[in-house]
């Protein structure tokens, strides 16, 4: 018995010693290196990562109702990758030390949603399995967002947005893997609410349209919630699908409610469609234009004749590159290679990937959770929007908040000068009390 237990004791202290000296080998190693023989799979970590590249499987919608939209994003992200690649961002983002990230140059693949959930889930799903992707990002509907944050969630991948405002991306919908940048529609009403009661008055009646989908209804119950102080009231609620082509009977129905203020929910084409046909049916005449999340291209496709005096909040305007000089950057090399000032789906695109690549050298790693729990961390981030921080309870991205309002033609200093910046709201100031998103953040397990 005791020759027994005494080789069982020596193969315990040989088996001790060798555990020691396999963390001390690990230990020895580069951080990237060992995390990924340290630590089990992943989703696609480790093995999107072992050779000199990472991929990022990037969904926009290029056709449909957002198409022009998706096109811009896209127009972002390949800038991104470029300035990323090419270290243009050394020196202004204090993480980033040299191209790429954690050495490795950043390779994509883009894929049109069609502004649809599962075109979009069918193409991440393919990026995640042909070709490794450590990345998932890009959208523009809500709904696939909402539809990409499970997916992510499922597969065990981080998932940065892109434009997307319901405030279910945060809420009730919220993932783990998933993370928002833009204001969400609370934030874009509480924002522009003061400003409204201060220059179109309390006491207001109120039109509203409507597209049928959380954004749309999310986007009707903050500016009702936000102006309710103000003695406004809901004259008319009219709501319509996604792709409308003729909003003649919502238009005669607002037209009809009595209402002196008109508050517009849908995006994208449907937006300038829908803008288009209220002034033709003589809706613009008598009420004041209200977009609370200011469509891209609105005053682009309508001219400043038709938005001039419009109210609306956003994610950026060029002119805020003034005094940014990351902005600057993007504004200046987006313009020299596109010929047209950037707009908010670029931005977001962009930013984005700059808060993703800090946050992945700050882990020294690609691993998803070690990337997540630097995200959650607190920890501002230079950006182009300034220093930015997520907050951990429910991934929205704390903020400025950006106020507009439609300049008339003869406040234009040039052609794409449509919108004067008149107040920015700190996104502190702008956020829903944590309690109140109803978000339950699952585990990272």
């Amino acid at each position: 018995m005791n020759g027994n237990h005494d080789q069982g004791s020596r193969r315990q202290r040989r088996d001790l010693m060798k555990f020691a000296a396999l963390n001390a080998g690990l230990l020895a190693l580069p951080g990237g290196l060992r995390e990924a023989m340290a630590q089990a799979t992943v989703g696609p970590f480790p093995d999107g990562v072992k050779g000199d590249t990472a991929f990022v499987g990037v969904s926009v919608p290029l056709t449909g109702p957002f198409s022009a939209e998706g096109k811009d994003q896209q127009l972002g992200f390949e800038l991104a990758f470029e300035h990323l690649n090419s270290g243009k961002w050394v020196g202004l983002i204090p993480e980033l030390k040299a191209k790429g990230v954690l050495g490795k140059r950043i390779e994509f693949g883009v894929a049109d949603t069609e502004a649809k959930p599962e075109p979009a889930i069918q193409a991440q799903t393919r990026f995640l399995r042909n070709n490794k992707a450590i990345l998932m990002t890009g959208c523009y509907s809500s709904a696939v967002t909402v539809a990409l944050g499970k997916l992510a969630t499922r597969e065990k991948v981080l998932y940065m947005a892109g434009p997307a405002g319901s405030d279910d991306v945060t809420g009730k919908d919220c993932q783990r893997f998933s993370f928002r940048s833009q204001p969400s529609t609370y934030m874009a009403a509480k924002a522009l609410a003061p400003v409204l009661a201060e220059k179109l008055g309390k006491g207001r009646k109120v039109a509203y349209l409507v597209p049928d989908y959380t954004f749309g209804h999310t986007q009707f119950n903050a500016m009702v919630r936000f102006t309710e102080s103000m003695g406004w009231t809901v004259a008319t609620k009219q709501v319509c699908p996604i792709g409308t082509a003729d909003y003649s009977t919502y238009l005669l129905n607002i037209a009809n409610s009595g209402a002196d203020v008109f508050v517009n929910c849908t995006v994208g084409n449907d937006c300038s469609l829908s803008v288009k046909q209220a002034r033709t049916f003589g809706v613009l005449k008598n009420t004041a234009l209200v977009v609370p999340t200011l469509q891209p291209f609105l005053a682009q496709q309508l001219g400043a004749e038709v938005t001039q005096g419009l109210w609306g909040a956003m994610d950026f305007w060029w002119t805020m590159g003034a005094n940014n000089p990351i902005a600057k950057l993007f504004v200046d090399d987006f313009l020299a290679k596109h010929k047209y000032k950037p707009y908010w789906p670029a931005h977001i695109a962009y930013s984005q990937m700059q808060i993703w690549a800090a946050a992945v050298e700050r882990a020294r790693s690609f691993n998803p959770i070690e990337v997540i729990k630097q995200l959650e961390s607190g920890k501002p981030m230079t950006t182009s929007l300034g220093e930015v921080y997520y907050r951990a309870g429910d991934h929205q991205l704390i903020r400025p908040v950006p106020v507009m309002r439609g300049k008339k033609p003869s406040e234009m200093k040039s052609p794409d000068d449509y919108y004067e910046l008149v107040q920015t709201v700190p996104g502190k100031d702008a956020v829903p009390p944590l309690e109140e998103t109803n978000c339950k953040m699952g585990d990272l397990a």
